[in-house]
Order: C-alpha cells, then sequence, then structure tokens
C-alpha cells in the first residue's frame, strides 16, 4: 500500500475534506502554493499527490509533471468534483444536454489523469435522483455514463473510480457491496470502487468485512476518520481496516482526504503518521 495526500486548486472547494488548499496565482493569501504543498508532501513522507482541480483546461500540467519529478512523487489520482462544485454538472441531470457536458469534462479529466498514469475519480458528479429522474432511471444513466467513461479510461491503460457516497450526498449508491453488484450487473470493467472510509463509517456495519467483500472491485482508499479528520482524530478503528487491506492483498493508494484540522500541517502529519504505524506492522 502506498500513502498519498489531497491538494485542491478550487476557490470554490476551500471547504471541502481536501488537506492542502493552494492559493491562486496573485492571490494574497497565507494558503501554500502548489509547488509548497507537493514540497510538504514529500518532506513528510508522502508517496503521492491526488488533485483536486477545476476542469481539465485548468489543470497545471507543466508545472505538476516537474513538481513530481523533482519531489519523486506519483500523482495518485484526480478529482472531477469542480464540475459539480462550479458547474452544478450532474450525470443524472433531467437535461439531456446537461449530461452531455458532464460526460465531456469528465472524459477531459480522464485524459488529463492518464498523461500521468492516473485515474480519475467520479464522486459528487453522480448526482441523485429527483422527481424528475427517478431512482432506477438515474441508475440507469449512471450505468450508461459509466460504461462510456470506462471505456475512456480502459484506451488509457487507467481503470474509472468511482466513489459511493454516503445517504446525505446522494441516493444513487451508498453501500460498496450494492455499487459492486452493480458494476457486476452491467459488467462495468474497466470501474473501481472508491471506498472513502468517511462515508463507509456512515453506511457500513463493519468496515473490515466490506473491504474484504468488495475486495476484485477495489480500486483506491480515502483515509480518513469518522469525523473526516485524519486518521486517530476520530473513533474509526484502523487496525482492523489495514488488516483486512493486507488481507486481500491491496497495493493501492490510501489517500487522506480530511480537513485541513487542527492545521493542514497536523492534518498531514497525523495522516502519514498512521500511515507509517500500521505499515511497521507488516
Amino acid at each position: 500500500m502506498r500513502s498519498a495526500i489531497t491538494i485542491s486548486l478550487v476557490p470554490e472547494a476551500r471547504r471541502g475534506p481536501f488537506v492542502f488548499h493552494c492559493r491562486q496565482p496573485g492571490e494574497a493569501s497565507d494558503l501554500p502554493t502548489l509547488a509548497e504543498a507537493c514540497g510538504q508532501a514529500a518532506e513528510l513522507g508522502f508517496d503521492a499527490v491526488e488533485i483536486f482541480a477545476a476542469s481539465a483546461e485548468a489543470f497545471p500540467a507543466d508545472e505538476l509533471t516537474d513538481l513530481l519529478a523533482a519531489h519523486r512523487l506519483a500523482l495518485a489520482a484526480v478529482g472531477t468534483g469542480a464540475g459539480w462544485v462550479c458547474r452544478q454538472l450532474s450525470l443524472v441531470d433531467p437535461d439531456p444536454a446537461v449530461r452531455r457536458r458532464a460526460i465531456a469534462f469528465i472524459e477531459g479529466m480522464i485524459d488529463t489523469a492518464a498523461g500521468f498514469s492516473a485515474p480519475a475519480i467520479l464522486g459528487s458528479m453522480q448526482g441523485r435522483s429527483s422527481e424528475a429522474v427517478p431512482l432506477e432511471t438515474a441508475r440507469q444513466l449512471l450505468a450508461d455514463a459509466l460504461a462510456t467513461l470506462g471505456e475512456r479510461a480502459a484506451r488509457h491503460g487507467q481503470v474509472f473510480l468511482y466513489e459511493p457516497l454516503n445517504r446525505y450526498e446522494t441516493d444513487l449508491f451508498t453501500r460498496q457491496a450494492e455499487a459492486a453488484r452493480f458494476l457486476e450487473e452491467h459488467r462495468l470493467r474497466h470501474v473501481r470502487l472508491l471506498c472513502d472510509l468517511f462515508h463507509m463509517n456512515i453506511e457500513e456495519v463493519d468496515l473490515a468485512a466490506t473491504l474484504r467483500e468488495v475486495a476484485q472491485h477495489l480500486g483506491h482508499v480515502h483515509w480518513a476518520d469518522s469525523n473526516r479528520r485524519a486518521i486517530g482524530m476520530g473513533h474509526t478503528k484502523a487496525l482492523p481496516i489495514v488488516a483486512a487491506l493486507e488481507s486481500i492483498r491491496y497495493r493501492g493508494y490510501l489517500s487522506a482526504e480530511v480537513f485541513p484540522l487542527p492545521t493542514a500541517k497536523e492534518a498531514a502529519s497525523a495522516s502519514i503518521g498512521s500511515f507509517l504505524a500500521l505499515a511497521a506492522r507488516r
């Protein structure tokens, strides 16, 4: 297993659960630059960064290429949630034109991530059902979109990551095993699950058992405690989770998608500390 830490480049997402929120060029702020965030990640011992960018066009590909090389970091994944946060794009919107724009937005992120040998993530852009789009219809729209996006990722030699969210953020899929069955039923061979421990803490009975159950579909883990703070700052029992991941021979990332609390530096230090302490057991 490898460690990663989240970096957001989207001002509209500054209340979101990212360890490092970066300031914009020319902005007067105490927030770090992307270069500073990558430097801190490397100094603390993380293997990779996970980037949340405003769009494929806004993605700082050249700068990030240089920074990753300089700090011997990898890109773990690229988030697509800015499509919802900044543009209100959803894959289950009642308007077909909006759905097409949502697909195009995510395709751009898939292409960008693939340039770094990384996958893209579908989280908030999955949307939720509505009076105009009942649940079964919304799920079929999701299946169709995942098929398209999975094939796009596969052409780059990547998978596409689908993240079931908690009940307050979506009603499409909130339980990992149910989402795994959905992938199987629709033969979505190029889509893997992103299991976020924060969402799982709300929805699952036994986090470790669930990870074992969906092992063949697992592609990425968001390493967050029950309160969306760094592991060790809530009540999630991390040891059984790591034991479960070891038992299924998970080789992906544990990526800290947590609030920068009490500070970004403390959240980052606690996250890598928990990872290293648990890794030392192996």
